[in-house]
């Protein structure tokens, strides 16, 4: 039906199509890990990094508790601090009463003890340590309250104007709100603004004092092209998380609030990412292609793709990339790793569209059955080799040179 159709329509089909779209967002608030459909914790949003465009977003302006997500705000600032020389890595900070009264989760430091800068850091990414957060903020705002004023007025510069900041950890306190909007923008920033700092937050595990910590942030384990970048809980907030992943060229922001389990939230974050990845047609592949193909055409000429029969005409796709040599590569190191079920099928380049004025170029192996491609897929994986099965591209076929 057009959209100019629809004021048309009898008032009991349009209260059907309103029907529909209320139980089809009831049911992704309860694959968000809640119970209750009318979940008042949820929000989530995924985010182009690199554009800031938003894919997608489902109560992304409302003000909720960011629990410990409030840690990115206080590494912010330490990165800040770093930048200008007012902290150094090797600087060891005190250790007040106040910081060592704080709740779990925490390092468990004694008043009186010192830790150095870099070991704070690392202590707030993967063990998201509140005792640590409160040491980092009265080393750099005195005490903890004044802290929280330079994080908000932090925040403002950088576009986050639902967010007010009453503490350094993400503990329970009357005021600290914000939102999944202002987490992704706050995400992105860290990308751009400390990009080489940024990278810590992939770090899988931390040693303090003979004690090794793991990194709260179980995607970094469990989904292809994760590289952070942090979890938080509180009882009022439900399980929170803001990620970031990279496949191809592309790099997302995802944020999930509202989560009654930490499983929960991360297969919802998984489910949220892979549709967003999805948008820019790129395959759940490593972003490296391997060598280039020397016996790829220079110049890709158009050919039309060849019609199968209904049980050959499957593919599996196992890459897409911005030149049609490292596509084909790809391709034929996959047929020849899954050989058993890729060997009597066809190694195919396909342009697509462009993609924010890219070129972009499927990489398939065609004309095999569904069980062939749902094989190779299986074996496939095993070699770290990102794998789908499919139909074969409408795309264009690239004529490339070579066998």
């Amino acid at each position: 039906m057009a959209w100019s159709d629809w004021h048309r329509e009898p008032k009991s089909a349009r209260w059907l199509g309103q029907w529909l779209i209320g139980v089809m967002t009831a049911g992704l608030v309860l694959v968000a890990g809640s119970a209750d459909a009318a979940n008042s914790k949820y929000a989530s949003l995924v985010m182009d990094a690199d554009t800031g465009r938003v894919l997608h977003s489902v109560n992304a302006d409302q003000r909720l508790h960011p629990a410990s997500l409030t840690k990115m705000m206080t590494l912010f600032l330490v990165f800040d601090a770093l930048d200008t020389g007012r902290l150094t890595p090797n600087q060891r900070l005190p250790v007040s009463a106040y910081a060592a009264q704080q709740s779990p989760s925490k390092l468990g430091l004694v008043e009186g003890d010192t830790i150095r800068v870099d070991e704070a850091v690392l202590a707030m990414i993967t063990k998201s340590a509140n005792d640590v957060a409160v040491v980092a903020a009265e080393a750099l705002g005195g005490t903890e309250s004044n802290f929280a004023l330079m994080m908000t007025a932090r925040a403002r510069k950088l576009g986050m104007d639902q967010t007010t900041f009453r503490n350094a950890s993400g503990l329970p306190i009357d005021g600290q709100a914000s939102t999944a909007m202002d987490m992704a923008i706050l995400a992105r920033a860290l990308q751009t603004k400390h990009a080489s700092r940024y990278t810590l937050f992939r770090t899988a595990k931390f040693t303090y004092e003979g004690t090794t910590y793991g990194n709260h942030n179980q995607l970094l384990k469990s989904y292809a092209g994760t590289d952070g970048i942090k979890t938080g809980y509180i009882r009022d907030s439900g399980f929170n998380l803001v990620a970031s992943a990279k496949r191809g060229d592309t790099r997302l922001i995802g944020v999930v609030f509202g989560g009654v389990s930490p499983g929960a939230r991360n297969q919802h974050m998984a489910s949220l990412l892979d549709r967003g990845f999805r948008q820019f047609l790129i395959a759940d592949v490593p972003a490296s292609a391997g060598p280039v193909v020397a016996q790829a055409a220079a110049t890709p000429t158009v050919a039309s793709r060849q019609t199968r029969t209904a049980d050959e005409n499957w593919a599996v796709q196992v890459g897409v990339y911005r030149a049609v040599e490292p596509a084909l590569d790809i391709a034929r190191k996959a047929q020849q790793a899954a050989a058993k079920h890729l060997g009597t099928g066809e190694v195919k380049v396909f342009a697509m569209e462009k993609v924010r004025s890219s070129a972009r170029y499927r990489a398939q192996i065609v004309g095999i059955s569904k069980e062939q491609a749902l094989g190779a897929c299986a074996q496939l994986k095993r070699h770290k080799i990102g794998c789908f099965q499919t139909k074969p591209s409408d795309g264009v076929e690239v004529e490339v040179g070579g066998s």
